[in-house]
């Protein structure tokens, strides 16, 4: 609360100063899953010139994962800042139609397979069909047997893969969640009512007309992850021991790396760090963490594993971070909570943790050991993004996983563990422990499940909007406009209006322009615009430094989106991002030519500007997938640069998009960022 109180202060100048605006207050959960939980009504009423009407719900966020609430039958997806705000004020959201492409499900899932798995299936075969920009819809016999906390699992990774939104239409189990959910009767029929009337509810055997179709079986899904830095990269539980060597042989100087373990002491006791070492395991974001079947599956195999005796690996730091409060009623009443704790998943909060890059630091001697031994180590978390330098700066490879898989993670420690067949650990005899044998069965999740009940919902939702002593103690001057803080390193008024005429300035064309950097493929908006842990040596740890901000209250680059200095300075200062204007280094950095020295994209960048010399970007295919994130855009034209690519910028309106025609707009160089 410290350390975001001048947020705080600016969410709560906007609850008074805006008719219709609400503030939910921090503490509360993950938005997502609040929306899905309690304020998503998926259709709406109002009285309108003394008539009562209903319509559709819809939504657009300012994250990428809106497109949970599609789970719900409510149409929505995530929009950058600049259409946010236009939205608040009035203003429409316009589209072209999209293509849709019907996802046919049949079939139902094996014992022992999760929803995770099935998402990281479908993801895997949705990029590989190609639906950048276009609407998905799910159909077929198969969601007769899908909750739906498993259809918003699937509707969450829609960025993922790269749909639009990835959406389910209305039927009985839609409104049984609605019911369990805590929402009114008379809601729960105006819905059922309403869908059927305007042929918007699901009846079996529907068999709609789309732009394209593929189908699963869901009875072929396998035990699955995904890494080491893509969520499309689907890897078989047996097959990941295989595919962390792959990835570990593609680290720079693998060749010379040593590969054994280092001796570390922590709390008086010696240990050694190996290379591989599982060191987060998080159950995190509202990817699944809105899922009662994964995290009763979670605290049931965390309830085994503690009976015969298995231990967290000392290496692991463990989290429980649930997207919403009616999350630990359920683990509560099913008296899974003390074992989830005995196997260091304690509750860390309500929010987005790990996922987005705020799991903290490691213990010191684990940083220390990997630093000594260049060690290439692991995080597995239950989450929907594990992009390059996303999860922690030292962590190479990150897995996601379904949560029961998370905690099996923490208890074997390594990624070149193949938990299909190798042990887990061992029993207080010394005998082997399989994976097999602390999973739970379907009959023993579906018993935990059942006591998740609509008064728990009820409860936890009733002074949703009444927040802590701590927020109700936060006092804000009442007036229509902000007052600026000139000192403020959080919020500051933003330079894109400065200038600004009533009518845009021509188009020019461009030249003497410099490269400021030769990117590969998949450079994702991650790379472009970090969202993570600033660095006390970047450009933007310096100048929040020179701010006289501790290292301990840097927070993260997604907590400083509202203040431009230090997202300029974090633009391309992703920690795994190559530049092979300077082969073999990692990080944001350049060369300001025609000189040679290496420096931070950012000081080039200035240099450049001083010079008055225009800026391009160099990339391969897939530039600018991953969130819809405008200072993707923002950052780069701050920075001189007047080329960008056209999946980044078609939407915001800083940079110019490539021409057409032109081979340097559009690289392939076969390599990843």
């Amino acid at each position: 609360m410290e350390r975001n109180h001048e947020r705080y202060m600016f969410l709560k100048w906007g609850k008074q100063a805006f008719s219709r605006f609400s503030v939910v207050p921090p503490g509360t959960g993950i938005c997502h899953q609040v929306n899905l939980e309690y304020l998503g009504k998926a259709v709406w009423s109002e009285l309108q010139d003394g008539e009562w009407i209903a319509y559709p719900d819809s939504l657009v966020g300012t994250d990428s994962h809106t497109t949970m609430i599609n789970g719900l039958g409510v149409l929505g997806w995530g929009v950058g800042g600049i259409e946010a705000e236009a939205a608040m004020l009035g203003q429409p959201v316009s589209m072209l139609i999209p293509d849709v492409v019907g996802f046919k499900l049949t079939g139902k899932l094996r014992e022992g397979i999760t929803a995770t798995d099935l998402v990281l299936t479908v993801t895997q075969m949705l990029r590989k069909h190609g639906v950048v920009g276009k609407f998905v819809e799910f159909y077929g016999d198969g969601l007769d047997s899908l909750p739906l906390a498993d259809r918003a699992t699937i509707a969450n990774m829609s960025p993922e893969y790269g749909a639009t939104c990835g959406f389910f239409p209305i039927d009985a189990i839609t409104l049984e969640y609605m019911r369990l959910s805590g929402r009114s009767d008379d809601l729960v029929e105006l819905v059922e009512t309403y869908a059927k009337a305007q042929g918007m509810w699901r009846n079996p055997g529907d068999e709609p007309v789309f732009t394209s179709t593929l189908e699963l079986d869901m009875g072929d899904v396998e035990a699955s992850l995904a890494g080491p830095k893509r969520p499309q990269d689907r890897v078989a539980l047996g097959d990941v021991p295989k595919a962390f060597a792959a990835s570990a042989e593609l680290e720079l100087n693998t060749a010379q790396k040593d590969r054994q373990p280092v001796d570390y002491t922590m709390n008086g006791q010696p240990y050694q760090l190996p290379d591989g070492a599982v060191v987060i395991a998080a159950i995190t974001s509202c990817t699944n963490t809105s899922n009662p079947s994964v995290l009763m599956a979670a605290g049931l195999l965390a309830k085994k594993a503690v009976t015969l005796g298995l231990k967290r690996q000392p290496w692991v730091k463990a989290s429980l971070a649930p997207g919403s409060k009616v999350v630990s009623d359920y683990l509560a009443q099913a008296k899974l909570t003390p074992y989830l704790d005995e196997l260091g998943f304690n509750l860390v909060g309500y929010g987005c943790t790990t996922c987005i890059g705020n799991s903290g630091p490691l213990p010191e001697p684990i940083e220390t050991a990997i630093k000594k031994g260049d060690l290439t180590v692991g995080a597995v978390l239950s989450g929907n993004r594990n992009f390059e330098g996303r999860i922690h700066p030292l962590v190479k490879t990150n897995w996601l996983a379904s949560p029961p898989l998370v905690v099996a993670y923490a208890l074997a420690g390594n990624m070149n563990i193949n938990l299909a067949t190798d042990p887990l650990g061992y029993d207080r005899k010394g005998d082997p422990v399989y994976l097999k044998d602390i999973w739970p069965s379907a009959q023993e999740i579906a018993r935990a499940v059942e006591l998740v009940s609509s008064d728990m919902f009820r409860k936890e939702y009733a002074e949703v909007f009444e927040g802590t002593e701590e927020w109700k103690s936060i006092q804000v001057e009442s007036s229509d406009t902000y007052g600026w803080q000139s000192d403020s390193t959080y919020i500051r008024l933003s330079p894109f209006f400065d200038e600004m005429q009533a009518q845009p300035a021509p188009v020019k064309d461009i030249h003497g322009a410099r490269i400021l950097a030769i990117l590969g493929d998949s450079v994702t908006t991650d790379h472009i615009s970090p969202a993570g842990s600033i660095k006390p040596d970047s450009p933007a740890g310096r100048y929040l430094q020179n701010h006289g901000v501790e290292r301990k209250d840097f927070n993260s680059y997604g907590s400083r989106r509202g203040n431009h200095e230090v997202m300029m300075r974090g633009t391309f200062a992703n920690i795994r991002i190559r530049n092979e204007m300077l082969p073999g280094v990692e990080g944001g950095m350049t060369r300001h030519l025609p000189g040679t020295e290496a420096m931070s994209i950012y000081d080039a960048a200035m240099l450049y500007q001083q010079e008055k010399t225009p800026l391009a970007v160099i990339a391969g295919k897939e530039y600018g997938s991953g969130s819809s994130r405008d200072w993707a855009a923002k950052g780069p034209r701050l920075l001189g640069i007047r080329r960008g690519d056209r999946r980044v910028v078609r939407t915001y309106p800083p940079l110019k998009p490539d021409w057409d025609g032109d081979p340097a707009a559009g690289v392939s160089t076969g390599r990843n960022a």
